[in-house]
């Protein structure tokens, strides 16, 4: 079994390097090391993760444990304490907090120094060796002997990484490519890059354009009667959402996946903002009188399986095709395929004049890349936005006094499994969303440098801008310009975020020629 100090020091050697070559060979060699018995767990914890969340464990809890003297000698397994993380993360009822410090102090009295701080910092979400999820998926090809390509694809059938690292390293090429889509088992949702404008969007060829609306991605699964719907983070939401399951079943298919937008619309049809819409996805209980004042309707726009055939690895154009065999056009996404410039920018007006954010520019061609954001779709909005991530935040001043303002924000380096600052703002901040803000941040502190609170990044938020500018303050060289708050994204992770390319070639499509 695999000894809690070697994965430890595994880790400090992935963060003590930014290469991303020397990164994936030190995991590799851990994960062939932990194959055979505590693989997932080694997987999960190089991640910043347990297997276990929640734990239920906030940082006023992880602060009441206290300093506990460290053995001088390593003994932990991987094993005992993925068993520890379990025990917590079942403590209910009365008592429960006590209970989950009581099995921290005792996890953390059997640890060295070292160990302590990894766990300390493992429960927190505090880990930052740059084993994000994109260094692992490389890691695990190089470990198992496999094609990197052979691993992406495998994540979008198991999304586990955990579990997929054991397919990989145990099964090899072979057991990868068994796997394949099925219903009632969501995959990663395919995602899109923001385009500068429609124009660049277009290329040359015909192409798919699409409303985008401002709403909730689902994936609806069909397997005989049984419907589920699943969020774009993979959550399962059928309860809360009966009108879509009664369309889907409603369908002349008896197995199907299909890819969508959910979204609240007024009394004229027009899309209702996506505050709103959101507000239907957290109800467990009486959701009869909130679909009576707040109805869905769903739109979708792409098929991934249907009466037991995978079409994921079809062209787009064959999997409209299936949809349109398929669905009414009152479920459809309304689209249009043209190649015709004046075409598209008629139909990319029709859809702002709509109440839409702007339209979806989709590669006919194109196969489904289950939880990648690839230039095969492109996204165009009259706004131009970015979904950045929260490294910090500043305290205000005058009448933001005791509130967290000033946001850090960051898009997501693929290279380094980090992000990279843009700038910041305060602006878009009405008083409740300062007040949530500041609570939610403070529950996700992990430092504090002055009037800075530096926090774990989790929180998404959209920022709307007006422009990039060369800056030699920040590491990309790149500042937004006139950067203000359009909404948060509970919906989106971290690892969803715009990144740092996409950000680079909106620089480069604006720069004069």
């Amino acid at each position: 079994m695999i000894s809690l100090q070697r994965l430890v020091e595994a880790a400090r050697q992935v963060a003590a390097t930014r290469a991303r070559h020397a990164k994936r060979a030190a995991l590799a060699a851990l994960l062939r090391e932990a194959q055979r018995d505590d693989l997932e767990i080694a997987v999960a914890f190089l991640c910043g993760r347990t297997r276990h969340a929640p734990l239920g464990v906030g940082h006023a809890l992880l602060r009441s444990v206290g300093r506990i003297a460290p053995v001088e000698s390593p003994r932990l397994t991987l094993a005992e304490a993925d068993a520890v993380f379990a025990q917590v993360a079942s403590c209910t009822g009365v008592g429960a907090a006590a209970r989950r410090r009581d099995l921290l102090a005792g996890l953390l009295a059997r640890a060295t120094a070292t160990e302590q701080d990894f766990l300390r910092r493992l429960i927190a979400g505090a880990l930052r060796q740059g084993a994000l999820d994109g260094v692992m998926l490389e890691a695990v090809a190089q470990a198992a002997g496999v094609d990197p390509d052979c691993v992406h694809r495998g994540i979008m059938f198991e999304p586990d990484l955990g579990r997929l690292a054991r397919i990989a390293l145990q099964g090899g090429r072979q057991a990868l490519q068994a796997l394949s889509v099925r219903p009632q088992h969501p995959v990663p949702p395919m995602l899109a890059q923001a385009a500068a404008d429609l124009e660049q969007a277009l290329g040359g060829g015909p192409v798919a354009l699409e409303h985008k609306l401002d709403g909730a991605r689902v994936q609806v699964h069909r397997l005989g009667d049984q419907v589920r719907v699943f969020t774009r983070q993979l959550n399962d939401v059928t309860a809360a959402v009966p009108e879509i399951v009664e369309a889907t079943r409603a369908l002349s298919a008896d197995s199907l996946i299909l890819d969508g937008e959910a979204i609240a619309l007024d009394a004229r049809g027009r899309p209702l903002p996506f505050q709103i819409t959101i507000r239907r996805f957290g109800r467990r209980a009486q959701v009869a009188p909130l679909r009576a004042a707040l109805p869905l309707s769903v739109f979708f726009f792409d098929c991934l399986y249907l009466d037991g055939m995978p079409l994921l690895d079809r062209p787009y154009a064959e999997r409209i095709d299936a949809l349109a065999a398929l669905v009414p056009p009152s479920l459809r996404m309304p689209r249009v395929v043209t190649a015709d410039a004046a075409e598209a920018r008629a139909f990319y007006e029709a859809a702002l004049a709509h109440g839409c954010e702007g339209v979806m520019v989709k590669d006919l061609a194109a196969p489904y890349q289950a939880g990648l954001r690839g230039a095969a779709w492109r996204k165009v909005k009259r706004a131009q936005t970015l979904d950045l991530v929260v490294l910090a935040s500043e305290w205000g001043s005058g009448r933001r006094q005791g509130f967290l303002s000033n946001l850090h924000l960051g898009a997501r380096d693929p290279a380094t499994g980090g992000f990279v600052m843009l700038g910041k703002t305060f602006k878009g901040l009405t008083d409740e969303l300062l007040a949530w803000q500041t609570d939610a941040l403070l529950a996700r502190a992990v430092a504090r440098e002055g009037r800075v609170v530096h926090v774990r990044p989790e929180l998404v938020v959209e920022i709307a801008f007006e422009g990039l500018q060369m800056s030699p303050h920040y590491p990309a060289a790149l500042a937004l310009r006139f950067a203000r708050v359009r909404r948060y994204r509970p919906d989106k992770h971290a690892a969803e975020a715009d990144t740092i390319d996409t950000v680079r070639a909106l620089a480069a499509a604006r720069a004069p020629r």
